[in-house]
Formats: C-alpha cells, sequence, structure tokens
C-alpha cells in the first residue's frame, strides 16, 4: 500500500498560524491516536484537538472548537514561505510531513506511542537537508479551556528541559527545547541541521502523581510502527479502492478503546452539520447501532478478536433489566451521559453551541435491538461460540423487545420530535427476531423459536401494510406519512427483501427523486419538521455509500462505481472522512473521523468487487 500524499502546499505562511488564527477546514485535519484517545493535527503543524487521557476526557487543547487560545500545540518552520507535504507511514497512524523551506528540508514525526500504558505525545523533527529553524508554541488549556494552568521548567541536562503544567487533576509534562513563557504560552525556536533528530515528548498524568520518566523515542516509535502494521497485516480487502478500505479498517480500530473494546462514532465533539449552525453532537460516545456496524465491517475482513472484544464490552454494559438497555454507553460502559452546553469553548468557526454529553441517552430506538442480534450472529457465523451468559442475554433481549415492539420510537437518526413507529426501525426489530431464529436454526442454540418466527411475521405483515404506501409505491419514512428516508437502504441489508424486489426499487427512485441533492443523498428532508431541530444539514455520507451498496447488488454496477469514485475523492489527503459534504462549497461537515461513514465505505468496496465477479 501506497501512503496519500498531500495534492499540493499548505498555501498558508508560518508566522502568519503564529500571529493570529486561520480556522482550518475539517478536511485539513489528520488523526493520530495510540486506541485511548486520538489528536487532530492541522496541516499547518497544530494540533488542536487533544483530550486526555481517553477519547471523552475533557480537552487539554481545544483551539479546533475555538482559537489558539483555547489551547493548541504549534510545531512549524520559522519561515514564512515554508511548504509541506505530509502522509502517514504505511498501514500506521504515525504522521509524516516534510516541510521545504529557503534553508533546507526536515521531517516531523507526529504519533502516539502505542503499548507502553501512558498517554504520550511524540513530535520528532529530523533534519533532512541543510538547515531549518524551528518554531513550537505550547498553550495548555486544560477542562475545555476553563483551566490555565501552573506551569514551572525542570532541567534535565544541557539541551533539554521539562516543562510541568498542573491544573486540578490533570498533569502534562513535556521534554525539549527550552520553553519560554510568552502571552499565556510557552515558545520556542531551535535550528535543525541535517542529520539531527529532536524529539518532543508531551506525557499527560494525573497530577497527584511524580512526572513519569523520559521514555526511549526509538522505542516507542518502532513498537508503535510494528503494531499498527501487525494489525493492519490481517486486514482482508478487495483489490479496487484496497488503499481507502485498509485506512477505513485502521480509523475503525483507532476509534476502538484498546482496555474496554468500546468503539466511539467518533473522536470529536461539536463540529457542525452546517456551518454556523446548531445541529452540533457529542460522539464520543458508543453507540450500540455504530458499534455493532463497525463490528461486522471488521469481522468480516477478518479481525475475529475484536469481535469477542466487543461481545465482552456488550454484555457488561447492558447486563442486567433488558429494559435499562440504553441505545448508547460510555467507553466502559457508563450510563449517565447527560448532556449539557459548554461556554468555555465558542464553537468551531462560531458554530454553537458546544456539546458534551448526548441527551439521546435516554430515547428509545428500536432499531438497536436488531443491529445487535446480527452483530451477534455473524459472531457465530465467524464461529465465536456462544456462552450461556451470551445467548441467555440475547433470548432476555427478545423477550424485552416482544413486549415493546409495537411502541412508536425516535429512530435511527434520534429525531428530538415526537415518537413515531418509523418504517426503518420495525423492519430492524423484524431482524432482532429473524436473527434470533437463525441462533436456533442453523446453530442449534435453545429458544421458543416459534413463538420468534410468529413474532417476526406479525411485525412483517404491519410494515406491509402500514409502512409502505401502495399509492405512492414504496416504503416511507414511518407509518402514515409520504416522506422516505434512506435509512430504508438498509433494509435488504440485513435480508428483509432483496435489492432487486420491485418494491425496493420503487423506495429507491423515490429517494433519488426527493432526497439527492447534487447527486447526494440527504438522510431526510429537514424540512418536513419531523426531526423538531432549527436549521439544515449536508448529504450524509454513510448514506450515500449505502446507496452504492444498492446499485451494485441491483446490476447497476456502473452507476455504483460512478459514485463511489465521486465519494472516495471527498476524502482528505490521508483518506479520512467526516460526517457529511457541503457540495456546494467541496467541504466535509460534521464530527471526524466518522465511524458510520469509514464502515459504509468498507461495505460499498465489498458490494462493488462482490457485484463485479
Amino acid at each position: 500500500m501506497r501512503p496519500s500524499r498531500t495534492r499540493g502546499p499548505t498555501g498558508l505562511p508560518a508566522r502568519d498560524w503564529q500571529d493570529r488564527h486561520v480556522p482550518h477546514k475539517i478536511e485539513d485535519y489528520a488523526l493520530i491516536g495510540d486506541c485511548h484517545t486520538a489528536a487532530l493535527v492541522a496541516r499547518n503543524g497544530s494540533i488542536d484537538w487533544l483530550c486526555l487521557p481517553r477519547f471523552d476526557s475533557d480537552s487539554a487543547f481545544g483551539a479546533l472548537l475555538g482559537d489558539p487560545d483555547h489551547g493548541r500545540w504549534l510545531l512549524a518552520p520559522v519561515d514564512p514561505r515554508a511548504r509541506s507535504t505530509r502522509e502517514y507511514l504505511e498501514d500506521t497512524f504515525v504522521l509524516r510531513t516534510v516541510w521545504s523551506t529557503s534553508t533546507g528540508e526536515v521531517e516531523v514525526l507526529d504519533f502516539m506511542p502505542h503499548g507502553d500504558r501512558r498517554a504520550d505525545v511524540v513530535r520528532r523533527v529530523r533534519g533532512l537537508r541543510g538547515t531549518v529553524r524551528m518554531r513550537q508554541e505550547l498553550r495548555i488549556r486544560f477542562g475545555y479551556a476553563t483551566a490555565l494552568p501552573w506551569v514551572r521548567q525542570v532541567d534535565e541536562g544541557a539541551a533539554t528541559t521539562s516543562l510541568v503544567a498542573v491544573a486540578g487533576p490533570d498533569a502534562i509534562v513535556v521534554r525539549g527545547p527550552r520553553l519560554t513563557a510568552q502571552n499565556h504560552a510557552h515558545v520556542s525556536e531551535f535550528d535543525v541541521d541535517e542529520g539531527m533528530t529532536v524529539d518532543i515528548p508531551l506525557t499527560w498524568y494525573p497530577a497527584h502523581r511524580e512526572p513519569p520518566p523520559m521514555a526511549d523515542i526509538d522505542e516507542q516509535l518502532e513498537a508503535t510502527v510494528s503494531w499498527w502494521r501487525g494489525w493492519a497485516g490481517s486486514a482482508q480487502a478487495p483489490e479496487r479502492y484496497s488503499d481507502l478500505v485498509r485506512r477505513s479498517l485502521l480509523v475503525l480500530r483507532a476509534l476502538t478503546h484498546e482496555d474496554t473494546g468500546g468503539i466511539v462514532a467518533a473522536a470529536t465533539t461539536s463540529l457542525p452539520e452546517d456551518e454556523g449552525g446548531t445541529r452540533n453532537w457529542d460522539y464520543r460516545y458508543v453507540w450500540l447501532r455504530d458499534a455493532s456496524l463497525t463490528l461486522q465491517a471488521l469481522m468480516s475482513h477478518g479481525f475475529e478478536s475484536e469481535a469477542e472484544e466487543w461481545r465482552s464490552w456488550l454484555l457488561r454494559a447492558i447486563a442486567g433489566d433488558p429494559g435499562d438497555v440504553q441505545i448508547m454507553y460510555g467507553l466502559s460502559g457508563e450510563r449517565r451521559l447527560t448532556e449539557f452546553e459548554l461556554p468555555s469553548l465558542p464553537g468551531y468557526r462560531g458554530a454553537s453551541p458546544v456539546r458534551l454529553g448526548n441527551g439521546a441517552y435516554t430515547q428509545y430506538q428500536g432499531d438497536v435491538f436488531g443491529e445487535v442480534m446480527v452483530a451477534l450472529h455473524n459472531a457465530r457465523e465467524l464461529g465465536i461460540v456462544e456462552n450461556e451468559f451470551s445467548w441467555s442475554l440475547q433470548r432476555e433481549l427478545l423477550r424485552h423487545v416482544e413486549n415493546v415492539w409495537r411502541r412508536p420510537d425516535n429512530g435511527i437518526w434520534e429525531i428530538r420530535g415526537p415518537e413515531r413507529s418509523f418504517t426503518h426501525s420495525r423492519v430492524m426489530l423484524w431482524a432482532a427476531f429473524e436473527y434470533g431464529v437463525r441462533g436456533v436454526r442453523l446453530h442449534g442454540l435453545d429458544g421458543p423459536v416459534a413463538r420468534w418466527e410468529r413474532v417476526r411475521d406479525e411485525i412483517r405483515d404491519e410494515i406491509e401494510r402500514e409502512g409502505y404506501n401502495a399509492e405512492l409505491g414504496h416504503y416511507t419514512q414511518y407509518y402514515g406519512g409520504t416522506e422516505v428516508d434512506a435509512a430504508l437502504l438498509q433494509m435488504p441489508q440485513v435480508g428483509y427483501l432483496s435489492h432487486g424486489d420491485e418494491r425496493m426499487r420503487r423506495t429507491v427512485a423515490a429517494i433519488e427523486r426527493e432526497l439527492l441533492v447534487d447527486g447526494l443523498p440527504l438522510r431526510y428532508r429537514t424540512e418536513s419538521g419531523v426531526d423538531g431541530i432549527p436549521g439544515d444539514e449536508h448529504p450524509f455520507l454513510a448514506c450515500a455509500f449505502w446507496l452504492v451498496e444498492h446499485y451494485a447488488l441491483d446490476g447497476r454496477l456502473d452507476e455504483a462505481i460512478a459514485l463511489m469514485d465521486r465519494l472516495v475523492g471527498f476524502a482528505n489527503d490521508v483518506g479520512l472522512l467526516s460526517e457529511e459534504f457541503d457540495t456546494r462549497t467541496g467541504r466535509q461537515m460534521g464530527n471526524t473521523p466518522q465511524a458510520l461513514s469509514h464502515l459504509a465505505l468498507v461495505r460499498a468496496a465489498d458490494a462493488i468487487a462482490t457485484a463485479g465477479g
């Protein structure tokens, strides 16, 4: 696999980055991570988002949702005419940026060491040619920029000092060239000659402990590269789009918390679905739906151990009364995810409010039961043996669903308007029983299969009676409505009907007619008022990949490839996708990188490979 490169220079003078704030586009960010948390690195060399020590911890660098005063770590040449290219080292999340100036060239490796049980960020500068003068600017702002730390310097030798920053429960130590206080920041300038290496590691630790010792950077780098490549070496990717499929699988792994097995929906909070809008949500939690679909993508490409890890997470998270099952949890299975607005961060390019927590955790969304049952069935198909606890839990889930399946819900898109009987939710409830039945019929598990078949068929009869509008000739978003919903594209994915079924084809035709914007699907028409939220949004990338999948498996391969080629062009220079895409400006929108977008890309590539023989 060849690493992806930038398509041109950054175009922004280094001095401007230091003197004023120029908001970056979402696609200007690359991810580095250690499977516990992640940082976003802008093209200009600034780390603008980092929560320590977990994805859902408070930010220490929050400039992504404000400006440099909300925390960042800039490292770039002093030369205002410096230009850069960047790439990931093959099959890793080690970011390599090469800076060219009038006096020379340097390489910067940004990475978060994996496996050292520490929350570290390492920035290694290596001289390639001539001499380059570098500048770093460090602004640590704990607690989502509510806490300016107390900072002290500690000498550790002739060329290296430690800067220790402490506020409340958090502490950070940064080692490297001596930093000087300047306007509530710490800055340094240093020369890097050809063949010279300068390491600048940052380590978070609990403030009540002593700073951890300096690690061996060579060992950390070697171990991190080896681990990522070892993991990626198991990936089974189709030949067409193989680079982006492998990168997408790596993204899904990077968003999986190594200790708990929880899979976050994205690494960020409150990146807006529409610039300047209010549809800004916290995605640093584990949605049962997204995690189930991510698990399916990983399992279908050779990653069986992830299936066992996620099943263990699931059993812990939802253990107890099935009536208490939530649609989402914290990384360790935390249940209380109270949503509130954070005044200390003004928002990405002024899009406010910035939200922490997510009120959707209190919603009832019937479809999650189907996604969970499908994922667990696929794990069985891979040979993951059911134990007494795991299968009994599934039986209890179905027992609960027998009593609630007629209940209106908030649907897959977490509608904040009135609860309705969403057709997609009912299809997924059908799938819950269908895959429970398969567990008995195909795998010999014990269960009231005749009763489950009866309920399954009853749900199907209701869907065909209430969710299909014979006059319009297509399935509808909810019972009694006339609108369509891109989520209906998932109906064939769970085997409710085939891609070539005429009812499905007419539904896809309605989606094409009513939801496409510049050839890309919206989730639904926000102007219908169904979601109860002001503002608008842009085409949803996961839905666009679902459309590719449908085209491919319905014999429309040329259309599938044409749309797929367009969609993969929306990935940034290092292969990352956010949630949505603004076709008017050609920019990514929403939280990033988005697990649902990447797993849908993987499915679409697989469908094209299957359709192409």
